[in-house]
């Protein structure tokens, strides 16, 4: 019983933080949507994989080494770039859409913890949404009750009458529902990969999101911006590859297939405690 009582108190200890760190990230990100463009939020946020890397080091998941402190350096000075000579620059913007990146390489890796270490017991990620989801709908209920403009409400005009009542109640119920849609399927791809996966995949839905709110939101995209999301995507393309590499040399040589993109180890961290606990047993 006390077995039992104390296993569930490590899964809400880990849980709780997970949960509070995806309704941050996905908050900040949209609150800096009131201050900034969709672009120059994208590109901001593209920063996200070097907090992972930091939290992977903390965490353990990963040992920092000179490749990886230069690939960290490529992806900060992208980002400066597209920050540089910024003319619709606005200070909490800029804040928010950091302090969100710094919550998605966290939450991340507590995500790829929860979903593949033993002690936890929730490598279904359906699961995993059941216990995150209640928890993220109150942190987002109370940032909503600090941030969000409630003495405007009857004012707004998106409740100002009837047919805009529903409206915007259609808007969020659909948001809600691909957003609810995109984090399941974001724990599906870790459960089976890691992280890593999810952070190439993350590259190519920035590129759509940059390229979409140029067309059609007419958001301004400069060269020097232009360059600077080519040096964080060729940085982020490194890790990748770094990753990549690094799994080949810990398989066996005779066991080819093992390194494909869709096999179920396919550029995992490896949980170094649990390799240092292996390594003592043997």
């Amino acid at each position: 019983m006390e077995g039992l009582l104390h296993q569930r108190w490590t899964l809400l200890f880990a849980v709780v933080p997970t949960a509070i760190g995806t309704a941050l990230d996905i908050n900040l990100s949209n609150a800096s949507l009131v201050f900034i463009s969709v672009t120059f939020a994208t590109m901001c946020k593209s920063a996200s994989p070097i907090f992972l890397l930091l939290f992977a080091f903390a965490f353990r998941l990963e040992n920092p080494s000179i490749k990886l402190l230069g690939i960290i350096f490529i992806i900060s000075f992208g980002v400066l770039l597209t920050v540089a000579k910024e003319t619709e620059f606005e200070f909490w913007g800029f804040v928010f859409v950091m302090l969100a990146a710094v919550m998605s390489g966290f939450r991340w890796c507590m995500t790829q913890l929860l979903l593949q270490k033993e002690a936890y017991g929730l490598k279904n990620p359906i699961t995993l949404m059941s216990y995150v989801t209640p928890m993220m709908a109150v942190a987002t209920l109370i940032l909503s009750l600090v941030m969000d403009p409630w003495h405007d409400f009857q004012t707004n005009a998106y409740f100002d009458s009837p047919w805009h009542i529903i409206r915007s109640c259609i808007l969020m119920l659909i948001g809600g529902s691909l957003a609810f849609f995109m984090v399941l399927t974001e724990y599906i791809l870790i459960s089976a990969t890691s992280a890593v996966t999810v952070t190439i995949a993350g590259v190519v839905k920035e590129a759509v999101t940059i390229v979409v709110a140029v067309f059609y939101y007419h958001d301004q995209f400069t060269i020097l911006k232009g360059i600077g999301l080519l040096t964080i995507m060729v940085g982020v393309s490194l890790f990748n590859w770094y990753k990549y590499e690094k799994l080949k040399k810990s398989l066996p040589n005779d066991n080819e297939d093992a390194v494909s993109p869709t096999s179920n180890g396919a550029a995992k961290y490896v949980i170094l405690d649990e390799m240092d606990f292996q390594d003592d047993d043997t």
